[in-house]
């Protein structure tokens, strides 16, 4: 701002009443424009208190990832199998000194009369299951037996009949499933006898087996 020349009083009181005027004139500027900023708090506060909290809304440039959740662990399924591990049988079990020398080979528990043994050739209990480990691996049919005795014991069932075959197909003719059958049965807790099955049930290549009633 360039000085101002004063020559006269006259021109003094001028120049200072222009001075005064620009003052007043600034203070009431910055009067105005603090009471608008006043409103726009009091704007403001009246919409946060009538609309609550607010989030601004998620960048949809971006890609957010939701995080997989973990899947239920199958605590019963888990269970079950340390239970076959537990119950695991035994290739090298020596089952010879527990089968009785009959026409017959055929099973029978300590406390099992000769008569159940009788009635399982007689057929006096119906077969209401049986499985066929015919092509299976030694490993596999092990397996697959122990699962199908405990399964159908758990069921309730109480005749079953194993098809093992009569090992035409194996190297010599041996009949090496028929005796790796017989010495699995014997291991399995739940089975209580076992004779070799009627020709119309499958003769030499099968067993009738009698599993223990299921625990109520």
């Amino acid at each position: 701002m360039k000085p101002v020349k004063v020559r006269t009083l006259g021109e003094l009181k001028l120049v200072k009443r222009a001075i005064a005027e620009q003052a007043r004139q600034r203070i009431e500027q910055a009067s105005q424009e603090a009471k608008a900023a006043r409103q726009i708090a009091s704007d403001k506060d009246l919409f946060t208190r009538a609309a609550g909290a607010v989030k601004p809304l998620p960048d949809k440039r971006k890609l957010h990832h939701a995080p997989t959740p973990r899947l239920p662990q199958a605590m019963q399924y888990q269970r079950d199998e340390k239970e076959v591990l537990k119950e695991a049988i035994s290739d090298e079990f020596d089952v010879s000194t527990l089968l009785e020398c009959d026409e017959h080979l055929s099973f029978r528990r300590p406390g099992i009369g000769v008569d159940v043994t009788r009635k399982l050739r007689r057929g006096d209990w119906s077969i209401q299951r049986q499985i066929d480990l015919h092509g299976l691996r030694r490993d596999d049919a092990r397996e697959a037996l122990s699962l199908f005795i405990r399964d159908a014991h758990r069921q309730g069932i109480r005749c079953v009949r194993v098809v093992h075959g009569k090992g035409l197909g194996s190297p010599g003719k041996a009949p090496v499933l028929k005796n790796r059958v017989y010495s699995w049965l014997v291991q399995k807790n739940e089975v209580l006898a076992f004779v070799q099955a009627k020709p119309a049930d499958g003769g030499a290549g099968a067993l009738v087996v009698l599993l223990m009633a299921a625990r109520p």
